[in-house]
């Protein structure tokens, strides 16, 4: 099952994915210390969601860059008018994160593009295969694995997209920006509609332990609380086990809300809440 970490000082920043699967329908866990538990969702699929499928076609730092990222980088220039339509109308559920265009980060400019598993996925195979990143993300392996897990997202029904992020015009992370309400994660904590969550992995060796992680975090977080109105909060669900991503989270701006239990890891549920943005 892949993971769920980002971290952004001495690790890794990968940010372990693994209820973002629909396949993993394990029991609730305990929510038990949730401070805003009154707003336990009631889980049945939206209006919007619903409409989506009646529809048919609703459709952490830098270093490092190899040649591979080069030509990825080039890819994401080339991302064709066709193929942006064709990604802009599969993920309306996110408000088309196809269209949201780059971002003035500390570290830089700063974009989101949908992954192209026929121009990206040997990149993001090799960083799935970083020893330091198996651990969290379970993705290591043949390239045929990798494929399969972006596949699942791409052909799927626009809850979950992954992303290359690019900064400075370089590929230099990997990022699944999906609806945590949603997602089998929902079962798991009092989850509000609209929830979006962050899984985050930076790819470079070179590129972690200097702070990358943290400041991609929030810049990505405010993207996502800017350019998608009905969303009043940005989760993710790190192993509690990894201090660095959680640090890097907290100084990203969430706060932390619980420990829960998800298949396969006890996880620190943190969350970035609109109203608290100018605060944190």
């Amino acid at each position: 099952m892949p993971p769920t970490d980002a971290t952004a000082g001495t690790g890794p920043v990968p940010v372990h994915p693994g209820c973002s699967d629909p396949a993993d329908t394990a029991g609730t866990g305990d929510t038990s210390s949730f401070e805003d538990g009154e707003d336990t969702l009631e889980l049945r699929l939206p209006d919007e969601f619903a409409a989506h499928f009646a529809g048919g076609t609703a459709d952490v730092e830098s270093g490092g860059r190899g040649t591979e990222q080069g030509r990825a980088g080039a890819s994401a220039v080339r991302f064709g008018r066709a193929e942006a339509r064709r990604a802009e109308a599969k993920d309306d559920l996110l408000d088309h994160v196809s269209i949201w265009g780059p971002t003035l980060t500390s570290v830089g400019p700063f974009q989101l593009v949908p992954a192209r598993v026929e121009h990206d996925l040997p990149l993001i195979h090799r960083w799935m295969n970083d020893p330091t990143v198996t651990a969290y993300w379970e993705l290591a392996g043949p390239q045929s694995r990798t494929e399969s897990h972006l596949r699942a997202q791409l052909d799927g029904d626009g809850r979950s997209l992954p992303c290359l992020g690019l900064l400075d015009g370089t590929p230099m992370s990997y990022w699944e920006i999906y609806r945590a309400d949603l997602d089998p994660l929902a079962r798991h904590y009092p989850a509000r509609p609209h929830d979006t969550g962050i899984h985050l992995l930076i790819g470079c060796t070179a590129d972690r332990g200097r702070g990358l992680g943290s400041a991609l975090l929030r810049a990505v977080a405010d993207l996502i609380l800017d350019r998608r109105p009905a969303c009043a909060r940005v989760v993710a669900e790190p192993d509690l086990c990894n201090t660095p991503s959680v640090s890097a989270f907290l100084s990203a701006g969430f706060r932390f809300a619980a420990e829960v239990d998800l298949p396969g890891k006890r996880a620190a549920l943190m969350i970035r809440d609109r109203v608290l943005r100018g605060l944190m």
